[in-house]
């Protein structure tokens, strides 16, 4: 069915076997085989011949193709809008969590600035003497420490995030 195809289309579209070969970069013979039944092409071969004789690579399978009717294609098309409609809501409501998410950080660590500034580190006054007082001064320390040093990235880059992710009109 398949070699019969390729000769009749090939034919219908005025092209010898050498012109079709050379458009397809294969030997003359490898198009022969094909028309002869002897060999058929690989896929990737098989729907290049379809895109040069302009056929659907069924009709040269020799399937029967029906064109689908106007009712289903609009039912088609409303299923379509559905779904591009609900994914444009997911995409919406995941930035504006992530905005959201990236004020709340903005927020948080400023409010933590404040906080250390107010508190202005009472742990340095502590007597370190009792091991408990002094673990639980070397933690504030640390944290602060820490917090001073990643926070003002962490800020900026929140910020850039809120900025990038809020809702453009």
């Amino acid at each position: 069915m398949l070699s019969e195809n390729i000769k009749a289309v090939r034919k219908a579209k005025g092209l010898s076997q050498q012109e079709l070969a050379v458009q397809l970069n294969v030997v003359r013979q490898t198009v022969s085989k094909w028309e002869q039944g002897l060999s058929v092409p690989d896929s990737d071969l098989l729907l290049r011949l379809s895109e040069l004789l302009g056929t659907p690579v069924s009709a040269l399978l020799g399937e029967t193709v029906t064109e689908p009717q106007t009712d289903e294609l609009k039912a088609i098309c409303a299923k379509l809008e559905v779904i591009n409609l609900q994914l444009a809501q997911r995409e919406e409501s995941r930035r504006k969590a992530l905005h959201w998410s990236f004020v709340f950080l903005c927020a948080a660590i400023a409010s933590i600035f404040a906080g250390l500034f107010l508190l202005q580190s009472p742990y340095l006054e502590w007597d370190y003497s009792a091991p408990e007082t002094a673990v639980l001064g070397v933690t504030f320390h640390s944290f602060e420490w820490l917090f001073v040093r990643v926070a003002p990235p962490a800020l900026l880059g929140a910020a850039a995030g809120a900025f990038l992710t809020r809702k453009k009109e």
